[in-house]
């Protein structure tokens, strides 16, 4: 009875099991296969035979004379095509006149064998012809009947040829290291400043006073609002030229003339006769980044606050500790799980951002992330196959750090 429980157990896993297979690890696995081929936008199709065919010459009565042109063309300029050949049915009542030597023709059945094709082959094969009677009877025009191809041509994609041309580029290329550390700064800052945001938020609301529900809503409105809404109103508002911050910071004489918050890559700064680049555009992203998604923290935080004895903190009190000394050793030491399994999906989050970013800058003034990358590579320059390759990158960069997450994470205290 075990056995046949298992077993039964097993079949009505087999379901859930299969679409996970389907949703995540294949579209998985076709990724890293992608990645060791150099797949161009082009390469998607195999190389095939295009055959386009027309009557040429004025065919109006009986005894007229015309050519029926078969123009051909391999569709890929780089692949080449094996034993490829076409075959027609001709219209009734074109006697064929003259026939080209790679064709042959049964009844009213064309065949023409072409041979190997290279990449970026056109030629064209003419049939001269005589129209009779029984032509415009039946009122058929040669274009009517599509021409079958054949031929044998590789897919690039479902071949067993690998290369690691990709990786080599991508790792010899020195914008890609400069793309990763644009990721790790903003990644890092992004996901620590939605966390410190929500520690502060979640203290806040930990309090009972009037109206703190509504309060509550109003911390969430960052993330639940669409996120090409609250872009565009930041694009707006921290425009160079008719953007309220720039404003009224010219106003205050804070500053001398317009920043451009969005389009400006670094600006120079000086403290105590040392001078060093502020990264102005990725900051503002970063900004964004943490004014968004601190909604998230703020909950989680906030209910495991709420899970916190207050007789822990009345004893304190009793024994004369202040607010931060209530905050910091008793409040943190049960936040550090919470906080921990927080930055581990807000990391995972963040790395993997691409709309944020695209929105604001478009990758532009210093903020190309590896996500920005992909979508650059694979769409923009037609790389597939360098675009999965930076995705590849990508997912095994966030492997190491979950598994050095869940090896070195500190636990929370029960």
């Amino acid at each position: 009875m075990a056995r046949r429980e298992m077993r039964l157990a097993y079949a009505m896993l087999l379901p859930t099991f299969l679409i996970v297979l389907a949703i995540v690890l294949w579209p998985l696995m076709a990724n890293f296969w992608i990645s060791a081929k150099p797949v161009q936008l082009g390469d998607l199709r195999p190389a095939a035979l295009v055959v386009n065919e027309r009557l040429r010459g004025t065919v109006e009565a009986p005894g007229d004379t015309g050519t029926i042109e078969f123009r051909l063309r391999n569709s890929s300029r780089d692949s080449g095509i094996e034993d490829a050949g076409f075959s027609d049915t001709l219209p009734p009542g074109l006697d064929v006149t003259g026939l080209d030597e790679r064709c042959t023709l049964t009844g009213r059945e064309l065949d023409c064998a072409l041979g190997n094709l290279d990449g970026g082959f056109r030629d064209r094969i003419r049939l001269d012809v005589t129209a009779t009677q029984a032509y415009f009877d039946a009122g058929e025009n040669p274009r009517q009947s599509e021409a079958v191809t054949r031929g044998i041509a590789d897919n690039i994609l479902t071949n067993f040829e690998f290369s690691s041309e990709n990786f080599r580029r991508i790792f010899e290329s020195p914008e890609f290291w400069h793309v990763l550390r644009v990721s790790f700064y903003y990644t890092i800052f992004g996901t620590v400043g939605a966390l410190v945001l929500g520690l502060f938020g979640a203290q806040l609301l930990n309090t009972v006073f009037p109206w703190r529900g509504v309060l509550r809503g109003l911390f969430l409105f960052p993330y639940v609002a669409p996120v090409i809404a609250v872009a565009f109103t930041w694009v707006v508002l921290l425009d160079p030229f008719s953007g309220t911050l720039n404003s009224i910071l010219l106003q205050m004489g804070v500053i001398e003339g317009p920043i451009n918050f969005f389009g400006q890559r670094a600006v120079e700064l000086r403290f105590f006769g040392l001078s060093f680049e502020f990264p102005v555009a990725l900051t503002t992203v970063i900004a964004f980044e943490a004014w968004r998604y601190f909604p998230l923290a703020f909950l989680f935080i906030l209910a495991r606050m709420q899970s916190i004895s207050s007789e822990m903190y009345e004893a304190a009190e009793i024994d004369g500790a202040t607010p931060l000394q209530q905050f910091w050793y008793i409040s943190m030491p049960q936040l550090v799980g919470i906080l921990a399994v927080l930055f581990l999906l807000r990391f995972i989050w963040t790395f993997n951002k691409f709309d944020d970013i695209f929105l604001l800058t478009g990758g532009a003034a210093g903020t190309r992330t590896l996500t920005v990358d992909v979508y650059e590579q694979a769409f923009a320059l037609s790389n597939l196959g360098a675009g999965a390759a930076v995705a590849v990158i990508v997912f095994i960069v966030l492997l190491a750090f979950s598994f050095l997450f869940f090896t070195f994470s500190p636990k929370d205290e029960v």
